[in-house]
């Protein structure tokens, strides 16, 4: 049938932040919606609260709203906008869960808007535990055994039909929050507990385990006809118990039979329309038991999902965007696959290589909780990689993962007697597939393995196999025969150099004198049956002497070109802001007729769709493979350069290796950033200029360090060299703590340490900047809202600045001029200032993007990234006309943290970045953009109840005001002993709570009992931060706001004054630009 002609506006809601559980994922999916409908001639209205995506650029919607996605937000945009429908699939969870709220409080009946995509009842079919069962029960498929509970009293009598151990999965919840397995009746009740909080319906299914058994996806896509495809089979290598985002997996399914995959096929379609998903991508789970075969659904998710980007890239079928325009009334068969441009879509997609997908995991970050994974999800990001066999695409995976390794190397936790690795081969950990290589290394048998694992013998055996090349080559001449076995089995040439001892060079002669070369690989949707229009591409050393280096269609081209860096897996420190930049190069190189090729490995992203770059390689980012690529793309035509500034830390890192191999960094110069990234260097150029910077010092032991100590006096901010996101980073107070540092696990005895002068109550700015090397300009400076200290991706910020004196501006507007003057700076530079007692100092300069690029481009309505592209390309900055205007809203940026995932970890802020994602909440006024950016972020400001306050005695002073207040509009003040006893003195009305330690009834009894509305409560010495640790803990359990810094506290009051006195409004981006 044909698109419906009644609609003409659709509301699209996106995920909000990025968090654990649901990632970038929604943001290609989001993407591609929008353009889908927009090419339709439909108006598209789009409401998400990231600035970092893709999705909310200005120009991807026609109007975007960058709103909390709340019911109140979203009802406002309805009553403005009066769209006809709201496509509820294409925002995760969040868009689901809101879209059923908007149904079920009669406001989309209200304002006469269809929900499309997925009906409530869809929904809630899927999404409640409950009626999924009874569906499956109906159309003769098994789920795993158990009940639905509500409360802890029906928890516990669920105990005496289900043995331990248990699985408790709550409903309406992302990435598996709130659940877990339970092995007793104590880890039973702590999980029922948190899974009742999360679920927003109050609704736990606990079932009986199926831990160890295999576990499958399915990705169904259906069309109003009842046409419907299977778009790709994926199989999880790690077993049940792992939540299906943190296990590695492959695609296409590698251990199924025929007859196992077609029963699984038909039964995946048959729930779809029992659940009654009429159009649009759904992906169900399967687990089946390996010793009987028994096959048993899981769950279903009737929506665009994480497995749908990892299926949409592993094949090149656009899934959202075939689900998008199935959602308006399209049929499969009407619509065309885009990659070959030739078939329908509804021609089901048929790979002939080896997918793999890798979570990137943080536990570094959190070391207050173990690195043990279960069925709740932990993964930040994940890469992706393709092979013509499973150990090629394997070993790609290891490769592009980021965290150091080449090949199936051995991590120091690893490194243990035949004991202890099989006590830890019990355990649940990430990376486990590098324990099991050490494992056969230690001559424990793949059985062995299996069994204890639970991992199909397939895989184990494949390790095997890798395990043993790697043995037949350790310290052995490689001849060519030799080499091109182990390429063929995915070994890059540096682990075939750690194990041969050959050099680098050795190996690369070698591959000159045979004439030896990679070849690349198209990915079309079809297995070469049709020929691809889409150059997406792979490399692969299968049957290379059979092979030539390109396919007829995706042969290199004559033009001139420029190759995109991307910045790999999403990790802390490295996010989605860098991808935003990557996408906005490919725009800006299209508008200058240059061709543009994207290397990345996240599947997650826009950056690696199929309709984003000229030319796109799903490849490692590291020097092999960029290497390779660079020269095959130079060998015709006239490739430019390379973009390292825009993918975060990674791309930099390769800039070495670039100019090495003589291959040109477009922009700023390799001795440029080399200049801002050395530290002694960069002392020098800060004395040329006769700057001011914090006293700093490079050590390399705990000696030197106390003698440095004693000449710049504590506290200090200490790290190793060359970090991302401050990893390792630490604000030191003491002698004790400075010791624990330099003895701890997280810093290597060889690493050069850095040490600074911390400076107490200063106040931090970052600026972002454009230059073509002579002239510059100022996009963006942004105050931070807390106290210096608290690291720039952590710290709440706001555009423009609304505390700083407007000469220290000038001052700092100079400065950053004379440093992108200074480093020749082509594209963009960051630099981080702090102020102190009216004094300038500068704190960090990265000549690169920064993560706050995306928030001033949306703030400011200029496409920053874009612009930098084109000053590297060589057009000069005056022909943009850029004026330094000033703006009548203003712009906060909040960051959101995963603690609830981490509960034992002090959620308490400092140098050594958090946060996976931010909010943006902008409005005319600085306290209601505030307040939008908290209820965005999930730290929804109370308008009464009680407050409880305690604070260190710096900050007693600040709170009189701040606690008076309070008082006046409404709330009751807590406090600890101190705090209430220095209030009294100023006639504050405040009652005193014990501490913890002080006794039964205590603070966290008022928390738990949901007496307390909001939190204020500063710390800083190692007493006062174990004291009051388990305060925060039961804030975040109980979803409490609070604030750990008192420049963020009398912002939040001055918030929630405003919330008092005036309507929350909405306006879209295009009416702030105005």
């Amino acid at each position: 049938m044909p698109k419906r002609d009644d609609l003409n506006s659709i509301l699209i809601i996106g995920a909000g932040p990025i968090i654990i559980g649901q990632a970038c994922e929604f943001d290609y999916s989001g993407a591609q919606a929008c353009k889908a409908l927009k090419e339709e001639g439909l108006k598209v209205i789009l409401v998400n609260s990231n600035p970092a995506t893709i999705m909310t650029d200005p120009d991807m919607a026609d109007s975007t709203y960058i709103e909390p996605i709340t019911v109140e937000s979203i009802e406002k945009i309805i009553k403005k906008e009066k769209p006809d429908a709201l496509l509820s699939t294409m925002g995760g969870q969040t868009a689901l869960n809101i879209s059923i709220e908007l149904e079920e409080k009669q406001i989309l009946a209200k304002y006469n808007v269809e929900l499309i995509g997925a009906t409530k009842e869809v929904i809630e079919k899927a999404e409640n535990r409950q009626l999924f069962k009874k569906s499956m029960r109906k159309i003769g498929l098994e789920t795993p055994r158990g009940t639905i509970v509500k409360n802890i009293s029906q928890g516990l009598h669920a105990l005496k039909k289900i043995s331990f151990p248990i699985i408790l999965r709550p409903s309406f919840t992302l990435g598996g929050a709130g659940g877990g397995v339970a092995k007793n009746k104590k880890k039973f009740i702590e999980i029922l507990n948190k899974g009742l909080s999360l679920s927003p319906i109050n609704e736990v299914l606990i079932e009986e385990s199926v831990i160890g058994w295999k576990e499958y996806e399915m990705e169904v896509v259906r069309d109003k006809n009842d046409n419907c495809i299977i778009v790709c089979s994926i199989e999880n290598i790690d077993p049940m118990g792992v939540h299906t985002g943190d296990s590695a997996t492959v695609a296409p399914a590698l251990t199924l039979t025929d007859k196992e995959y077609q029963k699984m096929r038909i039964d995946s379609i048959n729930v779809l329309k029992e659940i009654g998903v009429e159009t649009g991508g759904s992906n169900v789970q399967f687990a089946i038991n390996p010793k009987t075969g028994k096959n048993i659904v899981i769950e279903m998710n009737p929506r665009v999902s994480r497995s749908s980007a990892l299926a949409s890239k592993a094949t090149g079928f656009p899934i959202a965007r075939v689900a998008a325009k199935l959602a308006i009334g399209y049929t499969l068969d009407e619509l065309r696959n885009d990659i070959t441009e030739v078939i329908p879509a509804s021609f089901e997609p048929t790979i002939d290589y080896i997918v793999t997908k890798i979570p990137r995991f943080t536990f570094e970050k959190f070391n207050q909780t173990d690195a043990i994974l279960g069925t709740a999800m932990k993964s930040i990001g994940e890469c992706m990689s393709i092979g013509r066999n499973f150990k090629e695409s394997f070993q790609k995976a290891i490769r592009s993962l980021e965290i150091g390794f080449c090949g199936f190397e051995v991590p120091k936790e690893f490194k243990k007697n035949k004991q202890d690795l099989l006590k830890l081969l019990k355990k649940e950990i990430p990376y486990k597939f590098l324990l099991i290589a050490e494992c056969l290394r230690k001559k424990i048998t793949v059985k062995e393995i299996c069994k204890i694992t639970n991992y199909d013998e397939w895989f184990v055996q494949q390790f095997f196999e890798i395990i043993q090349l790697e043995e037949e080559i350790i310290n052995q001449n490689i001849d060519f025969e030799t080499y091109k076995h182990c390429k063929e089995n995915g070994f890059s040439d540096k682990r075939i150099s750690q194990l041969s001892n050959t050099t680098l060079n050795s190996i690369e002669n070698l591959k000159k004198s045979n004439k030896f070369h990679i070849c690349f690989k198209t990915i079309d949707t079809c297995s070469a049956e049709f020929p691809s229009k889409t150059p997406y591409m792979y490399s692969s050393f299968s049957n290379v002497d059979s092979s030539p280096q390109f396919e007829n269609e995706t042969q290199i081209s004559k033009r001139k070109k420029v190759i995109i860096l991307g910045g790999g897996p999403n990790r802390i420190g490295q996010g989605i802001e860098f991808d935003y930049c990557c996408v906005h190069a490919a725009f800006a190189l299209k508008e200058l007729n240059i061709e543009s090729i994207m290397i990345n490995c996240n599947p997650e992203t826009v950056s690696t769709d199929f309709d984003i770059s000229d030319r796109l390689y799903f490849e490692p980012l590291d020097h092999e493979s960029v290497i390779s690529i660079c020269n095959a793309e130079n060998s015709k035509g006239k490739l430019l350069g390379v973009i390292v500034q825009l993918g975060g830390q990674t791309p930099l890192k390769l800039s070495k290796a670039l100019v090495k191999n003589n291959i040109k960094i477009l922009g700023t110069s390799f001795n440029s950033i080399d200049l801002a990234e050395n530290r002694e260097k960069f002392k020098s150029l800060i004395n040329e200029l006769s700057l001011n910077q914090p006293e700093n010092y490079i050590v390399n032991s705990y000696k030197e360090a106390k003698k440095i100590i004693n000449k710049i006096k504590f506290p200090v901010v200490i790290r190793p060299s060359y970090v991302l996101g401050g990893r390792a980073m630490k604000i030191v107070y003491n002698s004790g703590e400075l010791e624990s540092y330099f003895f701890s696990e997280n810093v290597e005895s060889t690493s050069n340490i850095l040490i600074d002068k911390f400076l107490n109550d200063a106040k931090e700015i970052d600026v972002d900047a454009l230059s073509d090397g002579k002239d510059v300009y100022i996009a963006g400076i942004l105050e931070h809202i807390e106290e210096a200290g608290i690291h720039s991706g952590d710290s709440a910020c706001s555009l423009p600045p609304q505390n700083i004196d407007h000469n220290i501006i000038k001052e700092i507007k100079l400065i950053t001029t004379r440093i992108a003057k200074k480093l020749k700076i082509k594209g963009l530079i960051n630099i981080q200032f702090a102020v102190k007692d009216n004094s300038i100092f500068l704190i960090e300069v990265n000549p690169r993007a920064s993560r706050t690029v995306p928030f001033i481009a949306k703030a400011k309505g200029i496409p920053i990234a874009k612009i930098a592209t084109k000053l590297m390309a060589g057009i000069k900055l005056k022909k943009f006309k850029l004026i330094d205007k000033s703006t009548e809203y203003v712009s906060v940026k909040e960051s959101v943290f995963p603690f609830d995932r981490f509960p034992d970890e002090d959620t308490i802020l400092g140098p050594e970045m958090k946060s996976t994602g931010e909010v943006m909440g902008i409005d005319k006024n600085f306290p209601m953009a505030f307040v939008k950016s908290q209820i965005a972020s999930g730290n929804r400001l109370p308008k009464s109840g009680n407050v409880f306050i305690s604070v260190k005695d710096n900050d007693k002073e600040n709170i009189i005001l701040m606690s008076q207040m309070l008082s006046k509009l409404g709330f009751k003040l807590f406090g600890t002993s101190g705090t209430a006893n220095f209030l009294r003195k100023y006639c504050i009305e405040i009652q005193t709570v014990n501490k913890v330690r002080q006794g039964h009834p205590h603070i966290v009894d008022l928390i738990n009992d949901k007496k307390i509305s909001l939190i204020f409560n500063t710390t800083q010495d190692p007493k006062s931060v174990k004291d009051s640790h388990s305060i925060r803990i039961s804030a975040i359990k109980n979803k409490i706001p609070y604030f750990t810094t008192i420049s963020a506290a009398k912002l939040a009051i001055s918030g929630i004054n405003v919330m008092l006195n005036q309507p929350l409004d909405v306006k879209s981006l295009h009416e702030y630009y105005k």
